[in-house]
């Protein structure tokens, strides 16, 4: 009887290290993924300025339209987001220029619509792949205006 519940403990560990070796490999395929879809298409940086006066640099995707840029906040407690909304006047580094923007969010639904209607064509399956890990249901439109100052 000892031998026998030796030998099944023995297959029990091996199987554990399999499903452990699995989970590890399914872990930094979805980490790959993830890393794939967030920077493998047009990544730029948002600059902002926390309402304690702190600088902020986020990437964010970007989209064009009408003669703007536009990017996305994926919820309203975005920590850019709200820097933004204290303190309009921000920077983007995009295509190895920083230009000037007053950043004008654009009231939901019609602004959210709006930026899933930009975002989704043009990042395609990678937009599809970070729906299923963030809620973008709340998401937030942001219109760059360039500015001069």
């Amino acid at each position: 009887m000892g031998a026998l519940l030796t030998k099944l403990v023995a297959s029990m560990l091996m199987y554990w290290k399999y499903a452990m070796a699995a989970m590890a490999v399914i872990a930094v395929a979805a980490g790959a993924i993830t890393w794939w879809a967030l920077e493998g298409h047009e990544v730029v940086v948002i600059h902002t300025i926390s309402a304690a006066g702190s600088p902020r640099a986020t990437r964010v995707w970007v989209a064009d339209e009408g003669g703007f840029s536009w990017i996305e906040a994926a919820t309203p407690e975005r920590p850019f987001y709200r820097d933004l909304l204290t303190n309009p006047r921000v920077e983007l580094d995009r295509h190895g220029q920083r230009s000037r923007y007053l950043a004008e969010p654009i009231p939901n639904p019609d602004g959210h619509r709006q930026i899933r209607q930009l975002l989704a064509p043009k990042y395609g399956i990678a937009d599809c792949w970070i729906g299923l890990l963030q809620d973008t249901s709340r998401s937030q439109a942001i219109r760059l205006q360039p500015s001069a100052d």
